[in-house]
């Protein structure tokens, strides 16, 4: 190869470095998508059949985040009119107390089910290191007051479909066979479970329905036809998506709404809307 085409071949392979840069820096992490995904639940009341829960997970309000974008990413939710409204967790990247006067600002135009609303917590609600119990109570207070329960290994119904919070697997207050002893299998149930790395433990007391995660943001990043490099779980196979198990639950991993770092490449943020379905 001669200077020249050395050259020329150069300067177009380090614009195309310069785009994908700048796409995966500017672009990407505040392109959302709503994700449809049919949901079929055992029991279903014949009333909710053709429903919708949203499920938003991983906001991440903090010194990075851009609270414009998830502000406009809550009004643009909301105009859908769910159902059911499920956050999995990490509502904040815990820095300084004025992080939870951002979560303040932003949760007053947070989307609520119009039959019912339901949060766990995920790692980064218990601040340092995932042990700081005391923040994950002030961010517990801030949510009720906003009308957002928090399930901390519990259950809540909302016209005849279930919710069973559990609480984050990092965090202080882990008890998922706790949580499981709710399960009835004669209701109709979705399980909120922040981490997915829960769905391999022997604590799910013969569940045979949804779980619905976030924490892995998928990735973040993700080479054309290769998986993820880089996930926060044990088991590589949860990165995003819907999983089926051969004993009949089914897992959904979301995207995640915000992210820790600004940059996202080929997995783009998500709030995913499942409609309810007769098993």
């Amino acid at each position: 190869m001669n200077r020249r085409k050395f050259l020329k071949y150069g300067s177009i392979l380090g614009g195309a470095g310069l785009f994908t840069g700048l796409y995966s820096w500017q672009v990407e992490p505040f392109w959302l998508e709503f994700t449809q995904v049919p949901m079929q639940i055992k029991n279903l009341p014949p009333a909710l059949a053709g429903k919708t829960l949203m499920q938003i997970s991983d906001i991440h309000i903090g010194e990075r985040s851009r609270d414009s974008y998830l502000k406009n990413a809550f009004i643009k939710a909301a105009g859908y009119q769910p159902d059911f409204v499920a956050y999995t967790g990490d509502f904040v990247t815990y820095n300084e107390p004025r992080q939870l006067d951002q979560l303040h600002d932003l949760m007053r135009h947070a989307p609520h089910g119009r039959l019912g609303t339901a949060a766990i917590f995920g790692n980064h609600d218990y601040g340092a290191h995932w042990q700081d119990s005391v923040l994950a109570d002030k961010i517990e207070d801030l949510l009720n007051s906003h009308r957002l329960p928090v399930l901390r290994n519990e259950q809540q119904h909302f016209s005849g479909l279930n919710f069973i919070g559990i609480d984050d697997k990092w965090g202080t207050n882990f008890h998922p066979a706790k949580a499981m002893q709710y399960w009835n299998r004669e209701e109709a149930t979705v399980v909120l479970c922040h981490n997915p790395d829960v769905l391999d433990m022997p604590v799910w007391n013969g569940y045979n329905g949804w779980v619905i995660s976030g924490h892995t943001h998928g990735g973040q990043c993700k080479p054309p036809f290769l998986p993820p490099p880089l996930l926060p779980v044990r088991n590589k196979r949860y990165a995003s998506g819907k999983i089926d198990f051969e004993d009949g639950r089914t897992l959904y991993i979301n995207r995640a709404l915000g992210f820790t770092w600004q940059v996202r490449f080929n997995v783009r943020p998500e709030i995913t809307i499942f409609r309810l379905e007769t098993a």
